[in-house]
């Protein structure tokens, strides 16, 4: 009840959020349920419904990954004195993060469910009715049990993740952070400026570096390897790529996937590399201020941009393979590619909305010190156009590299 409460509350831009995680779900619940319809309709393909469910994966991560943003900003889920103060601590309040995202993904997976029987028939008084019959099975009895059972993928999928991102983190008292607060205490103390003086810490030292750049190269480097390699063995399984393209290695698109999670763990690292370059060589203030702001914000939306990346590389790759060629796309296979593009899209632009909410209290210090506007709005064009500078012709390359295999 409190969980609705909160939602009821809600800015109308945190509504239209989780109307968007009920819409991606909704998707992505149809997606699987017309899987669903076409294993019953082909009984003796089962190795194509199988590939078929395989080919949801890429819209069910992107919809999970856009419900755990989304949890992630909720405002209505961010510790506050007055909710501590009634027993709704940190701990409560990933709870209630988790029940409103399973709440948006339900409703979504419901969405998908009577669509998905309007078009089979089963449901009349609408338009369209069974505008759809012959491609879902119409003619025999729906699994209530297997339909049921993908439609939680989503919900539990998603609610998961978000109670596992957003349940709260504990400090070490003998980590590091621990052992250099004590040893500014005792410097402090011992330093004749008062007993209990504790040396603050710098509020202009930058922030550590993200540590997933090697990796993120070591993966990029080794799913290239495996493209490259896996193309040119003789004797591979091919595998039937949504769109028909037919003749797809299984081990080149295992390398694809290996090369998509490098892109995606190298970027936050390469946000930090962005905001160093900004800084490097007597930078003025706008530079300054752009890069510290990039290094503050890299792992926020470092990993989003990265995903977009993998999303834009794979567009091109396949504009590359299919130029000069129509492919047979169909409507499942332009849906499931809009929602993978639509939810990257979404979670970047959530992200930085909520780098812009992070960022306020130093915006509004800079305005009080008499800052000019402009300069403020240079500072977030110059991040904006670095970022580009970087992450498109890095998006640009990796398409090449990982179409060349395919091409071949």
């Amino acid at each position: 009840m409190l969980a609705l409460r909160l939602a009821r509350g809600a800015h109308p831009l945190v509504q239209l959020r989780r109307l968007l995680v009920a819409a991606a779900s909704a998707g992505t619940g149809f997606l699987l349920l017309c899987t669903l319809g076409y294993a019953m309709g082909h009984p003796d393909a089962s190795g194509g419904a199988v590939l078929r469910l395989a080919w949801c994966a890429a819209p069910i991560a992107a919809t999970v990954y856009f419900a755990v943003t989304v949890a992630r900003t909720d405002p209505a889920t961010r510790p506050r004195s007055g909710l501590s103060a009634v027993g709704l601590g940190p701990a409560r309040l990933s709870v209630l993060a988790a029940i409103s995202t399973a709440v948006a993904c339900t409703l979504g997976s419901m969405v998908a469910l009577l669509f998905f029987l309007h078009l089979r028939g089963d449901l009349t008084g609408l338009p369209f009715d069974g505008a759809s019959a012959g491609l879902l099975a119409a003619g025999q009895p729906l699994p209530l049990g297997a339909a049921l059972t993908l439609l939680a993928l989503v919900p539990l999928t998603a609610t998961a993740a978000s109670a596992a991102v957003l349940r709260p983190r504990s400090a070490k008292p003998g980590g590091k952070s621990g052992a250099k607060a004590g040893s500014k205490a005792a410097a402090g103390s011992g330093a004749g400026s008062g007993a209990g003086q504790v040396e603050p810490a710098d509020p202009n030292a930058p922030t550590a570096p993200p540590s997933g750049l090697p990796w993120g190269v070591a993966l990029l480097a080794a799913g290239l390897a495996v493209e490259t390699y896996a193309s040119r063995s003789p004797g591979a399984s091919n595998l039937t790529m949504p769109g028909g393209l037919t003749g797809s290695p299984a081990g080149v698109l295992a390398g694809w996937a290996l090369t998509a999670l490098g892109l995606a763990l190298a970027g936050p690292g390469l946000t930090y590399l962005c905001g160093r370059i900004l800084q490097a060589v007597r930078p003025g203030a706008m530079r300054l201020l752009a890069g510290r702001g990039l290094q503050e914000e890299a792992r926020r939306i470092g990993r989003p941009l990265g995903v977009l990346c993998v999303v834009g590389s794979a567009a091109y790759a396949a504009l590359t393979l299919y130029s000069g060629d129509r492919p047979d796309i169909g409507p499942l296979t332009t849906l499931g590619s809009l929602l993978v593009a639509g939810c990257a899209v979404l979670t970047l632009a959530t992200a930085a909305i909520e780098a812009k909410h992070a960022r306020s209290d130093t915006t509004s210090a800079l305005l009080q010190l008499g800052a000019p506007a402009s300069m403020l709005r240079g500072t977030a064009a110059l991040r904006a156009g670095t970022l580009a500078a970087v992450f498109g012709p890095l998006t640009w390359v990796v398409a090449q590299l990982a179409a060349l295999p395919l091409a071949g």
